[in-house]
C-alpha cells in the first residue's frame, strides 16, 4: 500500500516536470520566431555576400586584376568630379562680378570637356569589369545594374548629350543665370525713346544714336560668347528681340498709333479717316528714321561678331513684333476702302510717304531676313498706284455723269464745280504734282507706254471743259429763265475769280477766265433787267397831275400803282429768298445794283404821291414798305445758308465706283466769302 502510494507521487512529480518542460520550451519557441525571421531576410544579404566563396576559384583569382585596372581610371574620374564640385561654390553673381562668374563658367566648362574627353579609359575598363562580374556570376545582378547605370552616365558625359551633364545640370543651371544676367543688362538698359522735335526744311533727318551704352554692349557682347559656345544662341535672340521689340512698342505708344487698327468697316469714306493717314506718315517717318535705325545700328552692334545673317534676321523680328507690319497694314486698309476723289490725294500722300522713306526701307529692311515687311511694302505700293490711277482716269466720267442731275434750287454753284476747280488747283501744286506725274509713270511703264506730262495737264483740262458742259446743260434745268440767269451768273463769276492766279488758271489762259468774266457781268445784267428791273416802271407817275378835282383820281392811281409794286416785289422776293450767291463780293455788288435800280425811284415816288394814300383808312395796304425797309430787305437776299459739308460723291460707272452721288450741290467751304 505504501509503496502504490509511493509510486503515484513520483508519477505525480514527473507529469509536473514535463508540464514545466512543456511551458518552458513553449516560451522558448515564442521567443525564437521572430530571430527567424531576422535571420529570413539577412538571407539574401549573406547570399550575396558569399556569392564570390561559391563562385569557381578561377573567376575569383582574375577578378582581381581586373578591379586593378579600372581603380586608377575611375579614381581620375572620381577627382574630376570632386574639382567640378568644388568650381560650383566658386561661381558669383553675374551681376555683380561678370568676368569673375565668366572665368569660373569657362573652367567648368572646360573641366566638363577634359572629364568627358579623358573618362573613356575609365569607361573601358569598367565596362570590361561589368561584363566579367556579369559573365562569371562573381557579383549580385542589382549590384551589376548599379555599375551599368554609373557607367551609362558616363558614356553620355563622355557623348557630350545634354542629358549626361554632371549633378543633374550645373553647367546649365549657371548658362540659366547668365541668360537672366543677359535679360536683365537688356531690360534695365532698354529705354523708350521720346519723340524728336521735327526737323527743319532742308535739314537733315536725325539718325538716332546706339540706345545702349558702350559697357552694358561690351558685356553682353561677352555673355553671348559663353552662351553661343553652348549652344545657346537661339535663347538669346528670343530673349534680345522680346525685350526690345517691347522697348520700341513702348516708345511708339506715346504717339497714340490705335488707328492703325482700324478696319475697311470702321470708316465711311476717306475723309473721315484724313486726319490719320497724315498723322500716319509722321508717326511712320518717325519710326523709321528714330527706332528702327536706333534698333539696327545696336543689332549690328551687339551681333556683329556672329554674321550679318544673325543680327539682321534679329533686326528683322524686332521690325516685325514691334509694329512696322501695322504700318503697312493701315496703308493697305486705306487702298481697300470705297473710291473718292479725296482718296486719290490721299493715296497720293501715302505714296509720298513711303517714296520719301524709300532709301531707308532699302537700307533697313533689304535682304532675305526682311522678305515679309519687302512683300507687303511692294504690295502697299502696288495698291496706291493702282488705286490712285483708277481715281485719276475715272474722274471726268463722274463729272460727265452730274451732267445728267437736277441743277441747285438755290442757284448756287453745285458742288462738283467748285470741288473740281480746287481739286484740279490741288493736283497742278507743288505738293501733288511731283507725286502724281511719278505715281502715273510707273503706272504707264507697268503698260510698257510712255508718259509725258501733257497728258496730265490734258486731262484736267477735260476737267474743266466738261464743268462748262455742265453748266450749260444744269442753266436749262431751271423753269424759269431768271434761275437760270443767276445760276449761270454765279458759276462764271466762280470760274474766274476763284481760278485767276491760280496754276489751273494759268494753263486756262487769261483769254479763258476775261471770256468768263465778261459772262458774268451780261448774265448780272440780263438777271437784273428781267427781274428786279421790272419794278420802277409799276411806279409810272403818267396819269398823275394834281389838279382841283383830280385828286381823287391821282390817288386811285397811286393806290393801284402802289399795289402792283407791292405785289410784285413780294413774289420776287420770297422767290429770291431762297437763292443764294455764295461769293459775298458778288452778293454785296448785286444787292447794291438792286437798291440803286429801286429805292431811288420808290423814294422820290412816295416822297411825291405818298401823301394821296398816307392819310386814307387802307393807307398800310399801299405805302408798305419805306425806303429803308426796302433797302434792309433787298440787302438780306442772297445769303448761304447753313448747310452740312460733304465732299463730292462719284457715282458707279461699270460697277468700278458705288458711293453715289451725295451733297453734290452743296456750297463749298472756298466758295464762300
Amino acid at each position: 500500500m505504501d509503496k502504490g502510494i509511493e509510486n503515484l507521487v513520483s508519477a505525480r512529480k514527473l507529469l509536473k516536470a514535463s508540464v514545466e518542460k512543456s511551458k518552458a520550451l513553449e516560451l522558448s519557441l515564442e521567443k525564437t520566431g521572430p530571430r527567424m525571421d531576422e535571420i529570413n531576410q539577412r538571407l539574401p544579404s549573406l547570399e550575396v555576400a558569399i556569392r564570390p566563396i561559391r563562385a569557381q576559384t578561377d573567376a575569383l583569382s582574375a577578378v582581381g586584376g581586373h578591379i586593378n585596372r579600372a581603380v586608377v581610371p575611375a579614381a581620375a574620374v572620381l577627382k574630376v568630379f570632386d574639382a567640378i564640385h568644388g568650381l560650383e561654390k566658386s561661381l558669383s553673381d553675374p551681376q555683380l562680378d561678370l568676368p569673375g562668374y565668366l572665368g569660373v563658367l569657362k573652367r567648368l566648362e572646360e573641366a566638363l570637356r577634359f572629364l568627358g574627353e579623358n573618362c573613356g579609359m575609365a569607361i573601358q575598363w569598367l565596362a570590361d569589369i561589368v561584363e566579367y562580374l556579369e559573365d562569371n556570376k562573381v557579383a549580385d545582378s542589382r549590384f551589376i545594374s548599379g555599375l551599368k547605370t554609373a557607367l551609362k552616365s558616363l558614356r553620355e558625359l563622355e557623348a557630350g548629350e545634354e542629358k549626361g551633364r554632371l549633378d543633374g545640370g550645373l553647367l546649365e543651371v549657371a548658362l540659366d543665370r547668365l541668360e537672366n544676367e543677359f535679360r536683365r543688362l537688356l531690360t534695365e538698359n532698354s529705354v523708350p525713346l521720346p519723340m524728336s522735335s521735327p526737323t527743319l526744311p532742308g535739314e537733315q533727318a536725325c539718325i538716332a544714336p546706339s540706345p545702349l551704352p558702350v559697357a552694358v554692349i561690351q558685356k553682353l557682347q561677352a555673355i553671348l560668347g559663353r552662351l553661343i559656345a553652348n549652344g545657346r544662341l537661339d535663347n538669346c535672340i528670343s530673349i534680345y528681340v522680346e525685350v526690345r521689340s517691347l522697348n520700341v512698342r513702348a516708345s511708339l505708344q506715346a504717339l497714340n498709333l490705335d488707328y492703325l487698327e482700324i478696319s475697311v468697316s470702321e470708316f465711311n469714306n476717306v475723309a473721315s479717316i484724313e486726319v490719320y493717314i497724315a498723322q500716319w506718315g509722321k508717326h511712320l517717318e518717325f519710326a523709321v528714321k528714330h527706332l528702327f535705325e536706333a534698333e539696327y545700328k545696336l543689332c549690328n552692334d551687339v551681333f556683329e561678331r556672329m554674321g550679318l545673317d544673325v543680327w539682321k534676321s534679329c533686326f528683322a523680328k524686332i521690325a516685325a513684333q514691334a509694329g512696322i507690319l501695322a504700318f503697312l497694314q493701315f496703308g493697305k486698309t486705306v487702298t481697300e476702302s470705297k473710291k473718292d476723289p479725296i482718296k486719290l490725294l490721299k493715296l497720293l500722300d501715302i505714296f509720298a510717304s513711303l517714296s520719301k522713306l524709300r532709301l531707308d526701307f532699302n537700307r533697313l529692311f533689304g535682304g532675305d531676313a526682311c522678305a515679309e515687311i519687302q512683300n507687303l511694302t511692294r504690295d502697299l505700293i502696288k495698291r496706291v498706284i493702282e488705286g490712285a490711277c483708277e481715281i485719276f482716269w475715272e474722274l471726268l466720267v463722274q463729272v460727265e455723269l452730274q451732267r445728267h442731275a437736277q441743277p441747285p434750287a438755290d442757284c448756287s454753284i453745285p458742288r462738283v464745280v467748285t470741288f473740281i476747280t480746287d481739286y484740279c488747283n490741288k493736283l497742278l501744286g507743288d505738293d501733288y504734282k511731283p507725286i502724281l506725274t511719278q505715281v502715273l509713270v510707273i503706272e504707264r511703264s507697268w503698260k510698257h507706254e510712255k508718259f509725258q506730262e501733257r497728258i496730265l495737264v490734258g486731262e484736267l483740262l477735260n476737267l474743266v471743259k466738261a464743268i462748262e458742259l455742265n453748266l450749260e446743260t444744269w442753266s436749262k434745268g431751271y423753269e424759269d429763265a431768271v434761275s437760270s440767269y443767276l445760276f449761270l451768273m454765279n458759276n462764271h463769276w466762280h470760274l474766274y475769280k476763284y481760278l485767276k492766279g491760280t496754276k489751273l488758271g494759268g494753263l486756262l489762259g487769261d483769254s479763258w477766265l476775261s471770256e468768263h468774266e465778261q459772262y458774268k457781268e451780261y448774265y448780272s445784267t440780263i438777271f437784273l433787267r428781267e427781274s428786279w428791273g421790272k419794278l420802277p416802271a409799276l411806279l409810272s407817275r403818267e396819269g398823275l397831275i394834281l389838279f382841283s378835282g383830280g385828286r381823287a383820281t391821282a390817288r386811285n392811281l397811286v393806290k393801284q400803282r402802289l399795289k402792283s409794286f407791292n405785289e410784285a416785289f413780294d413774289d420776287m422776293h420770297k422767290k429770291q429768298s431762297n437763292w443764294v450767291i455764295p461769293d459775298k463780293d458778288l452778293r454785296d455788288k448785286t444787292c447794291q445794283v438792286i437798291i440803286q435800280t429801286i429805292v431811288p425811284v420808290y423814294r422820290s415816288y412816295m416822297q411825291n404821291y405818298g401823301p394821296l394814300v398816307e392819310q386814307d383808312p387802307s393807307a398800310s395796304k399801299y405805302a408798305k414798305y419805306t425806303a429803308q425797309s426796302l433797302e434792309k430787305m433787298f440787302n438780306s437776299l442772297f445769303h448761304p445758308k447753313p448747310a452740312k459739308q460733304g465732299s463730292f460723291k462719284v457715282r458707279q460707272p461699270s460697277g468700278k465706283f458705288n458711293n453715289g452721288v451725295v451733297d453734290q450741290y452743296q456750297t463749298s467751304p472756298t466758295a464762300v466769302k
